[in-house]
């Protein structure tokens, strides 16, 4: 039986997530605001996720499709923020589950199915064209989508910007 015992941190980055979505604090008087200001490894605030995607927005070239940014880490676990703009290839993560959360924006996602023109990226993933087959779903904003380890995905569509929060899973196996 699969055990993922990195739950905890998982609601504990989805709910920072979740905070980003209300406004950011007011600045302390002076402008600035301390020591809170340096990125930590284990936290990030509303402010520093929006500053992100504002980072994110202002890098984007044309013809670029996908950005990727640190969100949080606390190993073996690593979230991301990832600034689609159009799609980009398949995957198949071998040994992670994956989370998104939709942060702002939509797109189609499809699961499941089959790679079309599958090739090995390193030994534990694998990638694609495009999956043939599976389940496509339309998500927005505030949605969550679990992605389990083996199971191909793809974004096929994207309605002008998604961004998103992604948080790779490795599982472990319980001994009884």
């Amino acid at each position: 039986m699969r055990k993922y015992k990195f739950l905890p941190a998982i609601a504990a980055i989805t709910a920072t997530l979740l905070s980003a979505q209300q406004p950011a604090p007011a600045p302390a008087a002076g402008g600035g605001r301390g020591p809170a200001a340096q990125p930590a490894k284990d936290y990030m605030s509303a402010a520093d996720v929006a500053a992100l995607i504002a980072e994110a927005r202002a890098e984007h070239k044309d013809g670029q499709s996908l950005q990727n940014k640190r969100l949080v880490s606390v190993p073996p676990l690593n979230a991301s923020l990832e600034y689609r703009t159009g799609i980009t290839g398949a995957s198949v993560h071998e040994t992670d589950a994956e989370l998104m959360y939709v942060v702002e924006g939509s797109g189609t996602i499809v699961t499941g199915g089959k790679l079309t023109e599958e090739k090995r990226q390193n030994p534990t993933n694998l990638s694609g064209t495009a999956v043939e087959g599976g389940t496509s779903r339309h998500v927005g904003k505030g949605d969550f989508i679990m992605i389990s380890e083996g199971t191909p995905h793809w974004w096929s569509s994207v309605d002008g910007t998604v961004v998103l929060m992604t948080l790779h899973i490795p599982h472990t196996t319980e001994k009884k």
